[in-house]
């Protein structure tokens, strides 16, 4: 991959996190308002509004709610779910005409062509990914075969956008006992050839979340739950 293709992804990466991550955390955000759309437990969120900020007033109450879902789960069900359509909006150029792979491209570090699912993050498939995966790993070897076309284990591997090696699931460590699993750093420096790519797209992310102040909006949020509570 040439810098010119390296610079690219950088430049869509951003366009595509401010477009539809940030874009989408902000709708997701604005729907916090309405109380039905959260599943309250009465034995806890009293207490929890006491343990965290000393006291069980309305604007407690409802921040107890919202600042989890605005700073866990939104953001995360939002950037895994995006996965997919960051594949094709972003990797285009290395999209697979293989059913169930995400994207091909010939791996910098070994030379070989390597068929690619991408997941987002270390934690993100349970047991049943497991064989959803494998089963199209054996599907593209079948392909293979029928075509004349040389893919084995070796060319069938699993892209974690982000994370460590270490932190990887139990789920992902089973696949890794027949197929290679690039996660982070690795599955970056696999595709560009650049060891420090992995770094330069947290950077293009970071310049996005410079110019990001949502604060306005998350207090509106809070003060209309606040009324719930009232």
């Amino acid at each position: 991959m040439n810098e010119k293709e390296k610079e690219l992804i950088l430049e869509k990466s951003k366009k595509f996190f401010k477009e539809k991550i940030v874009n989408s955390h902000i709708e997701n955000t604005k729907k916090l308002k309405d109380i039905n759309q959260f599943n309250i437990n009465p034995f806890t969120h009293n207490y929890l509004a006491q343990f965290i900020f000393g006291n069980s007033e309305p604007e407690s109450l409802a921040k107890v709610l919202l600042y989890p879902r605005i700073l866990g789960t939104s953001i995360s069900t939002t950037f895994g779910h995006q996965m997919q359509f960051y594949c094709g909006e972003v990797l285009n150029g290395n999209g697979s005409l293989v059913d169930g792979m995400d994207i091909e491209f010939i791996d910098c570090i070994d030379g070989e062509k390597k068929y690619c699912q991408m997941k987002a993050g270390p934690q993100t498939i349970n047991k049943d990914d497991v064989k959803t995966i494998t089963d199209h790993f054996q599907h593209a070897i079948r392909l293979g075969k029928t075509n004349n076309i040389p893919i084995s284990n070796s060319n069938c591997v699993v892209g974690i956008f982000y994370g460590e090696r270490k932190d990887l699931s139990t789920n992902y460590k089973n696949i890794a006992k027949d197929y290679s699993v690039y996660i982070g750093r690795e599955f970056w420096y696999h595709l560009t050839g650049d060891e420090t790519f992995y770094d330069k797209l947290i950077s293009s992310f970071v310049e996005i979340a410079k110019d990001m102040d949502s604060s306005k909006l998350v207090n509106e949020v809070k003060e209309e739950l606040s009324k719930y509570f009232i």
